[in-house]
């Protein structure tokens, strides 16, 4: 399931990318693609934020799960110690794939501000 999440970002995020492409290669008159280009780009400036925002929050989260293991070795109890150590290794994998995740968005909102900024530059 873990793969199947990184190819539906990755051809979600692809086929964005395409379908900004070819909007923008398709209108002839000048005034039409920079409008467009620039609606696109407050669109992936508010991704982007989202983004890096997420960021902040596995930040936050890899705090939790650093001072979750120092409680975990402080209790010393057997049973709950253990649970306690696969529920930490559960959110901390998570925690990577998310930030995985915000990453391949990152890239390919970084790909469409490229565009957009081309095809305003560009005559």
């Amino acid at each position: 399931m873990k793969i199947l999440g990184y190819v539906y970002r990755v051809v979600s995020n692809f086929a964005f990318l395409a379908l900004v492409y070819y909007s923008l290669n398709f209108m002839e008159k000048y005034n039409q693609r920079a409008v467009v280009a620039i609606l696109v780009l407050v669109y992936a400036t508010m991704r982007a934020i989202s983004a890096l925002r997420s960021f902040a929050f596995f930040q936050k989260i890899e705090r939790l799960e650093l001072e979750a293991r120092r409680l975990a070795g402080v209790a010393g109890e057997a049973g709950a110690a253990a649970s306690r150590r696969h529920v930490v290794s559960e959110v901390s994998t998570l925690r990577r794939d998310g930030e995985i995740k915000s990453y391949v968005d990152l890239f390919f909102l970084a790909m469409v501000v490229l565009l957009c900024v081309a095809k305003i530059v560009t005559n």
